[in-house]
């Protein structure tokens, strides 16, 4: 499929709407006219460093910047202005860049003050089920969050937000710092949870996880979506990796 059909390509009633975004940091412009919707299908926004990915991410979640203009909708509803612990509670999970764990809760503790905000959207995500999906947590549960792998902490990261019953999950670089076989096993992951009926936002860097996970690709550049096109297209047109991405075409 081309760039200008998957670009107009009709897609499911918006679960998530983002339309004319830019943020600020200060007078700093960090992201600038930001369009796209989002159904119930899993979606990944790609680019280099430094284009605003994780922006974007803290703007949905309405953790930062201090200061947006524009509209995201989320199911209906307005979330620019809302605090981020409403915006949880509509059923946003959020899994940060770099996991962000406190080193000196235990992975129970961590499940168990997360599961405190959840929303009440009918999912049914609790402790047990994390437990279920990431038997190496259940192993680990009274370990600290800093006596934890990398894999491992992505893997709380992950049921943290679980455990709030989100209906969508944003998800800023999940395979930052971790092996080849542990990612493997996270896109698994992914995939099992998006049959689930859960869908996924993914901000990546690396484009193996993203085209792996989600067929629709957003490519993101100086803080804005510079194109819409498809993990297929983008998987086999090296000349599309370098200009979008400056990546070396991925190997098949």
């Amino acid at each position: 499929m081309s760039e200008a059909a998957a670009a107009t390509e009709p897609q499911a009633a918006a679960l998530l709407e983002v339309t004319g975004l830019s943020a600020y940091y200060g007078s700093a412009q960090a992201l600038e006219d930001v369009t796209f919707t989002m159904g119930r299908e899993s979606i990944a926004i790609v680019g280099r460093n430094g284009m605003g990915k994780t922006t974007l991410c803290n703007a949905i979640i309405g953790i930062s910047p201090p200061r947006a203009e524009g509209s995201i909708r989320f199911d209906g509803e307005e979330l620019v202005g809302m605090p981020s612990h409403r915006i949880a509670r509509l059923g946003v999970g959020y899994v940060p860049q770099g996991r962000r764990l406190f080193p000196s809760l235990t992975v129970d503790q961590h499940l168990k003050i997360a599961a405190r905000g959840a929303s009440a959207n009918g999912s049914s995500w609790t402790r047990e089920r994390v437990y279920e999906l990431f038997p190496r947590l259940a192993e680990r549960k009274g370990n600290g969050g800093a006596e934890l792998s990398g894999g491992e902490q992505q893997m709380l990261a992950i049921g943290r937000a679980l455990v709030t019953n989100p209906r969508i999950l944003v998800m800023d670089e999940p395979s930052e710092g971790l092996a080849p076989a542990v990612i493997e096993g996270l896109i698994e992951t992914f995939k099992h949870l998006e049959e689930e009926g859960l869908a996924i936002l993914l901000i990546e860097q690396n484009l193996g996880v993203a085209t792996a996970l989600a067929e629709r690709q957003l490519v993101m550049i100086g803080g804005g979506i510079a194109a819409e096109t498809t993990a297929s297209a983008l998987a086999d047109d090296p000349e599309l990796q370098r200009r979008y991405l400056g990546v070396e075409p991925l190997a098949h």
